[in-house]
């Protein structure tokens, strides 16, 4: 597959997320954190686990070694990452979310320069920045007083957090399907399938009894589809991404979800939009291109050469 076509498909990756946004929206107020995300990837797991098995039937038990990693992935990842994500929710405005998560493509190239000796161009770095500075004009409006008053509180530090553990989650995924010879498919349907079972206790804990039955069909609708297509569709299409251009190339169409937010918001729930988010939306796309183009390609492939 072409590196093309994996980032017009990270592109469509980042409409599935952005439609998340509105759903798990509707679903917070339905559940609490621990059993949305026990219930999300229970719901995607027959999905996925089909998928493996029509697709990968030799994969469909990992071998020895392979199990720790998985489990390692599937934790950090998926539990911490979703957990950590719904818990912030009930903390902070979606202003200050959707700023912090931003810092997602951002924080993974950090690490990835600190810890696994990768190499940030000065272009890629532009365009990481560029990314950035188009989300947080889009997220606020261009509004000085709104930017003034952006304070971290509980909730943001949650969030800040969740945003590590994907970081982590998206660079150790690379290392690890090289390192174990895991396939995609199979680190997306045993991380899925981890994390419901990590999420049990905690699903318990959470008294089940005091808000299944009075759950409405939006509510489980919005989880259906967070499962499907957020997770499902989602997190393949990811690990397919990051096995092929690398984490922090990958992480950078985060960015893209704002917009499409916006464009949902509009289309589906009848908000304005102004031009101040506009203008937000093409730097945000301008910021994608630069840290895409094949030029950063070629930086990377020269790196990952000398490493080898």
């Amino acid at each position: 597959m072409s590196d093309k076509k994996i980032h017009l498909l990270m592109v469509m990756t980042s409409i599935f997320w952005s439609g998340a946004f509105i759903t798990g929206k509707i679903a917070v107020g339905a559940f609490p954190p621990f059993a949305l995300t026990f219930f999300r990837f229970l719901f995607a797991l027959p999905f996925i686990f089909g998928i493996l098995y029509f697709r990968e039937p030799g994969n469909l038990i990992p071998r020895g070694k392979q199990w720790v990693p998985l489990i390692v992935l599937g934790f950090i990842g998926t539990f911490c990452y979703h957990s950590l994500f719904f818990t912030s929710l009930k903390y902070t405005t979606a202003i200050n979310s959707s700023l912090i998560g931003a810092m997602n493509p951002m924080v993974t190239a950090l690490l990835a320069v600190l810890f696994f000796g990768e190499k940030l161009t000065p272009t890629r770095t532009f365009g990481f920045i560029l990314s950035f500075s188009g989300v947080f004009l889009v997220i606020t409006n261009g509004d000085l007083q709104l930017i003034s008053q952006f304070r971290f509180n509980k909730g943001d530090l949650i969030m800040l957090a969740a945003v590590c553990c994907f970081a982590v989650y998206s660079l150790l995924s690379r290392r690890y399907m090289k390192q174990y010879h895991l396939s995609p498919l199979m680190v997306t349907a045993y991380t899925f399938l981890i994390c419901v079972i990590i999420s049990v206790p905690f699903l318990l804990w959470e008294n089940p009894s005091s808000y299944l039955f009075s759950a409405s069909v939006k509510g489980w609708l919005s989880i259906l589809y967070m499962s499907v297509f957020a997770s499902v569709l989602g997190y393949l299409i990811q690990m397919v991404a990051i096995q092929r251009i690398g984490a922090p190339r990958t992480a950078v169409f985060i960015n893209l979800v704002p917009i499409f937010t916006i464009i949902q918001s509009v289309t589906i729930l009848g908000e304005s939009i102004t031009l101040i988010k506009l203008i937000g939306a093409a730097i945000v796309i301008s910021g994608v291109y630069l840290t895409t183009r094949p030029e950063a390609k070629r930086n990377y492939t020269e790196k990952a050469n000398s490493a080898a």
